[in-house]
């Protein structure tokens, strides 16, 4: 594997670090932090530069909130002068990790959201006979279990510049022994370059055709009951003695009984959201939440609930059916058409 070094430097300039501000405030420019760099951006950039290149930055403590969508997860806040300092990292470093990883891990990928996720698993579902098996594998508290040394490790594989692995491991400090921060935009990065090992050995040692992985819920597609018996051993031996993980429950059915996986309940004929997603939707329509429902639509868009929503809004609140962006209504006709 080729190894990356001498790109500190490169990454931590100030026009770099100035494209690291640009990418940060996209998603928070009504955040205060974001307005405070703002008031000395030119100060604040540079006196983040001095830091990096004399050794002396520290992200700053996170402010911590708890969400319950749908279970409880506390989120780590970063400061936003350490989401610059994240995202000048990410634009540099994402590609060359993004080149190992398999077609089929499709989260916090561009291009590989959900959507694309379900399209696979349903394409896959279609090339296997009904009463050929699914294995669903979901891994236990993956973020709270990763085992920040192997983490290094692995990040070191790729990265061979010192000073960039040890600035890519403060974002990695957690209270705990182990685990990595929810909230970190190098989170996301990390959760892909933990698991792409396994991935690995899931394609080329057990050589299953069908496979994918969405963050740390893994499917396999279209093996026999002993071979579904077989990959879950090896897998639970593998991330227990590779990555010290554990699987906090599997599940092996036929295909023709359908799969629930990323958002979708899928068979190979035809695609539903989950009755969580539906409850929001119905939530959202009694609120008169256009943004709320309109994120709903999106998701249903390739989806047999699309109909039933569009249809739910006309008659519960004609009002903010009339709001709906023209595309999201015309996605309704075609497929009200096509059934």
């Amino acid at each position: 594997m080729r190894r990356f070094g001498g790109i500190y430097d490169e990454i931590f300039t100030v026009d770099r670090l100035y494209q690291g501000y640009l990418d940060a405030r996209k998603t928070k420019r009504s955040r205060r932090g974001c307005f405070e760099f703002e008031r000395h951006l030119g100060a604040n950039l540079h006196r983040l530069h001095d830091e990096l290149m004399a050794a002396d930055y520290h992200p700053q403590p996170y402010y911590r909130f708890v969400i319950y969508e749908p279970k409880k997860r506390t989120i780590y806040a970063p400061a936003f002068r350490d989401c610059v300092v994240q995202h000048a990292i990410y634009r540099r470093v994402y590609p060359l990790f993004d080149a190992t990883f398999i077609d089929t891990s499709f989260a916090c990928r561009i291009g590989k959201g959900t959507h694309a996720c379900a399209d696979y698993v349903q394409a896959a579902m279609r090339r296997h006979d009904g009463d050929d098996y699914t294995l669903h594998l979901d891994v236990r508290k993956f973020f709270y279990s990763i085992d920040r040394a192997v983490l290094r490790a692995l990040v070191a594989q790729k990265i061979k510049d010192k000073r960039l692995v040890d600035c890519m491991m403060m974002f990695a400090e957690y209270d705990d022994p182990v685990g990595v921060p929810i909230g970190n935009l190098l989170s996301q990065l990390y959760a892909l370059i933990y698991l792409n090992p396994v991935d690995q050995f899931i394609k080329r040692d057990l050589k299953i055709r069908h496979y994918a992985r969405y963050v740390d819920d893994m499917l396999l597609i279209g093996l026999t009951r002993a071979e579904c018996d077989a990959a879950r051993e090896r897998i639970t031996e593998f991330l227990s003695n590779r990555l010290h993980l554990s699987l906090s429950w599997t599940r092996t059915q036929k295909i023709k009984r359908g799969v629930n996986f990323v958002g979708y309940r899928t068979w190979r004929s035809k695609r539903f959201i989950r009755k969580h997603s539906l409850y929001k939707f119905r939530r959202a329509v009694g609120k008169s939440s256009l943004e709320g429902v309109v994120s709903a639509l999106g998701h249903a868009a390739r989806t047999q609930s699309l109909n039933h929503m569009v249809r739910y809004i006309q008659e519960k609140n004609h009002a903010l059916y009339r709001q709906i962006p023209k595309s999201c209504r015309r996605r309704h006709h075609l497929s009200a058409r096509r059934a």
